[in-house]
């Protein structure tokens, strides 16, 4: 890595304009290079990770980022009242506004990113798309023009022939964006797009451009410095995406050959250059299986996928920003830039892939991830007993690894993944752990389909749960007794007596008793019978001898018989939480003496999956519609998610208006299913 050799009178103090894992990354290297840093946070941020690491933090106001870390001019004056010299927009947010630019070097302020000439001309993709055509950067076919009429929008569709990709103008993140596949459904995509766009951006305008079929889409990261040098730091295979967005990115690009690097960086540099572009950027294109590739957009930030570049060429992205924005020249030439191994990026979120990657809110009630070492790394905003609520993106962290070759970080990433404990929250581990595994992400036969091309595999149900599990879970809940037990009769005046002890010893024999646990519909029983030594448990008329120990943070050290096994076992109330095979599993402990009734409610449900706002409703009270009518849209973290109806049947009456906030299972909507004779 480049030692740090910020100079002394540069940069003393930086605010961070973000939240998140972004601003506790950029805090770690100011860190590192002696340079102060202010943290900014909203009401619902007043506890966050990256709040407790930074030198100072000011709150800017309530969760809503409207009013808080898109409030400009908050930002500006928590940067002024702190004496910082400098702002880091992180990534989203603020990060791609000119006008935050323009703001913060109007009041004296270094903006740590690029000018803001360059971000406006970027940051229309239609006015990008102009400027690439100009400097013979070849291009996706579509309508990148000004005009946004529905029924002109239409035409052009047609005109390009479908499936047509609909896409924000502004922004990115796969927010804004659809896939249409016929005409007819065209003008739903379309308001769809926009509705989003303008929540999520501020700008509604839309491009449509040729979907093509099993594309790739592979990025280059470019930086320049305000000497006029421009790089790029090669590429990142970004084609595993599900709903637009990146899950899993690697570098460099499987199958990428020289002359084809070569010949992308060239037109990313020269993209770069077309605006005057200085710092971090990434410039994005679409690949085609024969291997032609087109400009699709250049984000003037630093990306959240940055961590795998850095990985693989030993160089500190945030460190690079910093250094420009003291005007220094770029560290290293074209030249003296090389690619070490192969690095792997997995984002942790905190979604239900079984439910379309729905997010989830909560509290983050047991965290563990793997240990950091030279070939893993995680960067993250949250740790345990921090909440993940509805504002902001549901990322817990991203994990990356690095190796000398891809199949060495194939290897890596499944074990990291495997060391991952969340419990609290939905998540997507184990979704990323068949990932990675699958034959066709091993096999590097990637475009962005992936995901949905491979569903059978990724999203396999049914699977047998192994006996161990069940075993596990019950000799977790009988040593936790036993250390109940024993802390309990420590507090008494005779913590030796025989009373205290929960060994099953009766007058004439031992005790015998049964747990019962539930997953889905699946009901075992394990029989226990205390022995010395341990326990015999009876799991389908089989019995296995089983001891173990407690560890620190739930661990479990389990004996089964001869099988000697390392595992975590989380309780929540009823719920347990089983980590073992590289795996979690979930289980709920029933107590025979009671049950409790759960309310019904029809399939699929008519009940907010989260907290959020209703932006449109989509049928009439009193309407009667089809299973699968779309009935209203939830807006939540940024995207939209439409209740549709479960059966066939009438809508008496919507609960909630548009623009009312509703909170997770609220019930949304009176529906009288339709009679069946």
């Amino acid at each position: 890595m480049y030692p740090a050799m910020i100079s002394p009178y540069v940069l003393q103090k930086i605010l961070i304009a973000n939240r998140g894992e972004i601003a506790c990354r950029v805090i770690k290297t100011a860190r590192r290079l002696g340079i102060a840093t202010v943290a900014v946070y909203s009401e619902a941020d007043a506890d966050a990770r990256h709040v407790r690491l930074a030198d100072e933090a000011v709150l800017i106001g309530s969760a809503a980022p409207r009013e808080s870390y898109l409030a400009m001019d908050k930002i500006i004056a928590a940067a002024h009242q702190t004496g910082a010299q400098a702002i880091h927009p992180g990534s989203g947010f603020l990060s791609e506004n000119p006008k935050f630019a323009e703001a913060c070097a109007a009041s004296g302020l270094t903006f740590i990113g690029p000018p803001a000439a360059a971000m406006r001309a970027m940051g229309s993709k239609s006015a990008a798309k102009t400027l690439m055509a100009q400097a013979g950067i070849p291009l996706t076919p579509g309508y990148h023009g000004d005009r946004q009429e529905p029924a002109f929008l239409r035409e052009q569709a047609n005109r390009i022939g479908y499936p047509v990709l609909i896409k924000a103008s502004s922004g990115g993140g796969g927010k804004g964006m659809r896939v249409v596949e016929r005409a007819e459904d065209f003008e739903a995509a379309l308001a769809s797009c926009q509705r989003e766009a303008a929540s999520a951006f501020g700008d509604e305008r839309v491009l449509i451009e040729k979907y093509l079929p099993r594309p790739r889409h592979i990025e280059i990261q470019v930086f320049g410095d305000i000497h006029g040098n421009i790089v790029h730091l090669f590429e990142r295979d970004c084609s595993v995406q599900r709903r637009h967005q990146k899950v899993l990115e690697e570098a460099p690009a499987p199958g990428m050959t020289p002359a084809r690097r070569a010949a992308m960086g060239r037109a990313a540099v020269e993209a770069a250059r077309a605006v005057g572009y200085v710092g971090a950027g990434t410039v994005e294109f679409i690949v085609a299986p024969d291997g032609v590739f087109y400009f699709m957009e250049m984000n003037t930030r630093l990306q959240i996928e940055h961590p795998i570049t850095e990985m693989i060429t030993g160089l500190d992205l945030v460190e690079w920003q910093l250094r420009v924005a003291s005007g220094e020249p770029l560290p290293l030439t074209q030249e003296q830039l090389q690619i070490h191994g192969h690095a792997l990026e997995a984002r942790i979120y905190a979604e239900d892939p079984a439910k379309g990657f729905l997010p989830s809110t909560g509290k983050l009630t047991h965290l563990a991830s793997p240990e950091e070492n030279l070939h893993v790394r995680v960067d993250t905003g949250v740790e345990e007993g921090d909440e993940i609520g509805p504002f902001y993106d549901p990322m817990i962290a991203k994990l990356i690894v690095w190796d000398a070759s891809r199949e060495q970080a194939l290897a890596r990433m499944l074990q990291a993944l495997a060391q991952y404990r969340i419990v609290g929250v939905a998540n997507n581990v184990d979704f990323l752990s068949r990932l990675v595994a699958s034959p066709a992400f091993a096999q590097a036969d990637l475009d962005t389909g992936l995901i949905e091309r491979e569903r059978e595999f990724l999203f396999a149900t049914g699977a047998p749960i192994p006996r161990e599990v069940f075993l596990v879970a019950a000799l977790a809940t009988l040593l936790r007794e036993e250390a109940r037990a024993r802390s309990e009769a420590s507090h008494h005046a005779d913590p030796l007596s025989p009373w205290h002890w929960r060994d099953g010893w009766r007058l004439n024999s031992r005790a015998e008793r049964r747990l019962l646990f539930r997953a889905g519909e699946l009901e075992k029983a394990v029989g226990v019978r205390y022995v010395e030594g341990g326990y015999t448990l009876a799991l389908e008329g089989r019995e296995t001898f089983a001891r173990g120990e407690l560890g620190p943070n739930n661990t479990l050290w389990v004996e089964l018989g001869g099988l000697r096994l390392n595992a975590t076992v989380v309780v929540a109330g009823e719920r347990r939480y089983v980590f073992l095979y590289g795996r979690a599993w979930h289980l709920a402990r029933i107590d025979p003496l009671y049950h409790s009734g759960e309310g019904g409610g029809l399939e699929g449900g008519l009940l907010a999956p989260m907290p959020g706002n209703i932006i449109a409703l989509l049928a009439p009270a009193g309407a009667k519609v089809e299973k699968g009518a779309p009935l209203l849209i939830l807006e939540a973290m940024k995207m939209e998610h439409t209740i549709t109806a479960p059966v066939a049947g009438t809508v008496k009456s919507f609960r909630f208006a548009v623009g009312d906030q509703v909170s997770d299972g609220a019930e949304l909507v009176e529906f009288e299913p339709e009679m069946v004779a």
